[in-house]
């Protein structure tokens, strides 16, 4: 039966849900990837294989993980140059953040989390690590969780429903809370800049996977608004939710999305 390394995908947690017994832990902005023990290699998300150094490998198991190569809070775009590069430079800072076991028949979560514990313990090598996990009492502890990651510079948090197992798709069993919500679209056209902005770019004209039209005009450095991303591409922003046409209410530019 050919490995299956389809990544469990997460829905969007609806705030007043209650989370009480769910899983928490941080929401990291690193590259997601699955530990291939077949060849020995990780793979992303639609199943391209990373030049990783042997060495950061080499105390794996002969067992198919999921998780995430991260460096630190707010260090996507350093953690996706040193992951996406051919040479070995830069990855003595990369950890890779174990947080399941891609095999539905591996069991509900909590026999996934002991494994990976065990497997920790059995000793993983210096750059391996299984990302905490910490039950939920109530939705006071999930906003003050939550408080605690952005006051220091973390995204959020991740969910992960009790007692259940692993899917190889989007799945309401495992959620992602945002205080800002996110998504992708691709740019089609620019709009010259005002101010202090004159003769660079002003905002990005975009289309959403619905078809509907709107611009992002923050959270552009002036590099990027001296540079702006290549009309085709897709770009991640961040907005506080739809008007009732559709649209994003305040959005920010976040980066553009890497092809994986």
């Amino acid at each position: 039966m050919p490995l299956n390394l389809s990544p469990l995908l997460a829905e969007t947690y609806e705030p007043g849900m209650n989370p009480t017994g769910w899983w928490l832990s941080e929401k990291l902005d690193g590259i997601r990837c699955c530990w291939d023990h077949t060849c020995r290699t990780f793979r992303s998300r639609n199943g391209n294989a990373f030049a990783v150094p042997k060495a950061f490998v080499a105390k794996l198991p002969d067992l198919p993980l999921d998780g995430e190569l991260w460096i630190s809070r707010g260090q996507f775009d350093r953690t996706s140059s040193v992951v996406r590069s051919a040479g070995d430079k830069g990855w003595v800072d990369v950890t890779f953040m174990l947080f399941d076991i891609p095999m539905r028949e591996a069991g509900p979560f909590e026999e996934r989390y002991e494994v990976l514990q065990h497997l920790a313990k059995l000793g993983l090598g210096s750059q391996v690590k299984v990302l905490t996990q910490t039950k939920c009492t109530g939705l006071a502890m999930l906003e003050q969780t939550m408080d605690y990651i952005v006051e220091n510079g973390g995204e959020g948090l991740m969910l992960r429903k009790p007692g259940s197992l692993y899917e190889h798709r989007r799945s309401s069993t495992l959620l992602k809370y945002k205080r800002m919500l996110d998504a992708e679209a691709v740019v089609v056209g620019y709009q010259p800049g005002e101010g202090r902005h004159t003769g660079s770019m002003g905002a990005l004209h975009c289309v959403l996977p619905s078809g509907k039209n709107f611009k992002v005009g923050t959270g552009f450095s002036d590099a990027e608004r001296a540079n702006p991303p290549p009309i085709g591409c897709t770009i991640s922003f961040k907005y506080q939710e739809l008007t009732k046409s559709g649209t994003p209410r305040f959005p920010a530019f976040v980066r553009i999305r890497n092809p994986e």
